[in-house]
């Protein structure tokens, strides 16, 4: 699956902490590679202060709160998800006031410049309480996924260079997911880059900082400097389920250019 989305906004950019832990529940976020110190590396902007960051993976937790629970609707579309009124986390695709929106982008300017076509975003495993799932709402919006943790792994994705996407990403249970995550692009001079590390969410109440204990998941490398961003009840759901003016919202937003998969 290739995807294709709009540029982010101009942001004011200065250095910030290279070792603070933070747990980011409003607001907007994207995960995508970067090359920090001549090395790829897949790292986290924070756009929810001033100024934007990129955040070394091991420092963050993504939380769902419980602003984000809601129940499976009736609608077939969605069985994937559970039962029909089931409760279930999800971050949408479309921001909502009081939830964390995260997506990916590969905008970073040196990945920009360096690297042929497209980036290669695996899922090579999950561990968590419940199912997660990560899915896009494509023309009339109906649901089109991305990454399942009831699938086999590794599931793979493809990004786009210079491209900004979001989706829906949705968790059957409270508690703690990780995500053993891996970003590969083939740069211009015909060299290979690979990183693979853990990306940390939480969903639902209680600590999430809990996320933060130690983990076998993926192939953590220690902490990256922290650097600067540059710039570059069976109802159906409101932001995914399909007025006529959200479908026209998401077509005009989002666009789903051709689905590939591994």
């Amino acid at each position: 699956m290739r995807l294709l989305l709009a540029l982010l906004l101009p942001v004011a950019i200065v250095p910030a902490p290279p070792t603070e832990q933070v747990v980011i529940a409003t607001g907007h976020v994207d995960i995508g590679p970067r090359f920090v110190d001549g090395k790829w590396t897949i790292q986290l902007r924070d756009d929810t202060g001033d100024p934007t960051v990129w955040r070394p993976l091991e420092n963050v937790v993504v939380q769902a709160t419980d602003k984000a629970s809601l129940a499976v609707p009736a609608d077939p579309s969605y069985e994937f998800l559970g039962k029909p009124g089931a409760k279930v986390w999800v971050i949408p695709q479309v921001q909502q006031d009081g939830v964390v929106w995260p997506g990916w982008n590969t905008q970073d300017t040196e990945v920009a410049k360096r690297v042929d076509r497209e980036v290669t975003w695996s899922l090579e495993g999950v561990e968590g309480p419940g199912t997660f799932t990560l899915f896009l709402n494509s023309d009339f919006g109906k649901p089109s996924p991305v990454f399942d943790s009831r699938k086999p792994f590794p599931q793979q994705t493809g990004v786009d260079v210079n491209t900004h996407v979001h989706g829906n990403w949705t968790f059957s249970a409270p508690g703690t997911y990780l995500l053993d995550i891996a970003m590969t692009a083939k740069l211009t001079d015909g060299t290979t880059v690979t990183d693979r590390r853990p990306l940390r969410l939480y969903a639902g109440p209680g600590n999430p900082r809990e996320a933060f204990k130690p983990t076998t998941a993926g192939a953590e490398a220690p902490a990256a400097e922290q650097q600067p961003a540059d710039e570059g009840s069976g109802t159906p759901w409101p932001w995914i389920g399909g007025s006529a003016a959200l479908i026209a919202l998401l077509a005009a937003t989002y666009v789903l250019i051709h689905r590939r998969r591994a």
